[in-house]
């Protein structure tokens, strides 16, 4: 399976620049429709610090799923659009992704094909969980996720994280980078507030539609903070 993912993330400083961020949502769509060898895209912003959903103004994401490498390359490198993200935006940071497990759905469909190319010592695991939480519980959802993610600040093994979305408050996805599989079960399965959110989640079903995927990041590409967060890659 050649299929990768490549997930960039871009800074802006400056209202003029931000402007323009929050107007690519809406005018990169036309580009991106047409660029060959990309099968599935999503324009995102992102939410502020400690999981509040109200956007942050300063981070957008570009999440893209590619029939093979060299189309990625070409996009990333050469085309008016990214030159043009790379002109307005303070950093860019690109993540490439292989998939290991995905489940459920986006926008009626499941883009992520499992790979037959993983490393076996590459002990990183990136996650994406993607939601449309239904309108009537949106209070209820919203009031709880502080509780559930609290022990993901304190994981040792978490590497990044960064709420993302589609639509403020409503859709609503998290990326996150872990050094290796151990750190992601024990939040996962070992954390109580973790466990107990998905339990309110089975009881309350918070979503109307919803994705998980874990993937092996593979290639990094910009800085983040002034640094590549996945240097030893």
């Amino acid at each position: 399976m050649k299929q990768i993912t490549t997930l960039t993330f871009f800074k802006y400083r400056g209202l003029k620049e931000k402007i323009w961020a929050f107007g690519m949502m809406q005018f990169a769509h036309i580009p991106l429709s047409k660029v060959d060898g990309l099968s599935f895209y999503k324009l995102m912003g992102s939410g502020r610090e400690g999981f509040n959903p109200f956007p942050d103004w300063s981070v957008y994401g570009l999440l893209q799923v590619w029939e093979n490498e060299d189309a990625a390359d070409v996009f990333l490198n050469s085309s008016k659009l990214m030159l043009g993200y790379k002109k307005h935006s303070e950093e860019q940071w690109t993540i490439f992704l292989k998939c290991l497990v995905s489940k459920g759905q986006w926008s009626a469909q499941n883009p992520f094909k499992r790979s037959t190319a993983i490393a076996e010592n590459n002990p990183y695991i990136a996650v994406v969980t993607r939601a449309t939480i239904k309108l009537h519980l949106l209070i209820k959802f919203w009031k709880y996720v502080p509780i559930s993610q609290k022990p993901l600040l304190k994981n040792k093994g978490l590497l990044f994280t960064k709420g993302i979305g589609e639509v403020p408050i409503v859709q609503m996805a998290t990326f996150s980078i872990w050094k290796d599989k151990e750190s992601l079960i024990e939040f996962a399965y070992k954390s109580k507030a973790h466990r107990k959110a998905i339990e309110k989640t089975q009881k309350l079903n918070w979503y109307k539609e919803e994705l998980f995927s874990r993937f092996q990041p593979y290639r990094s590409l910009g800085q983040w903070n002034g640094k590549n967060p996945l240097h030893k890659l």
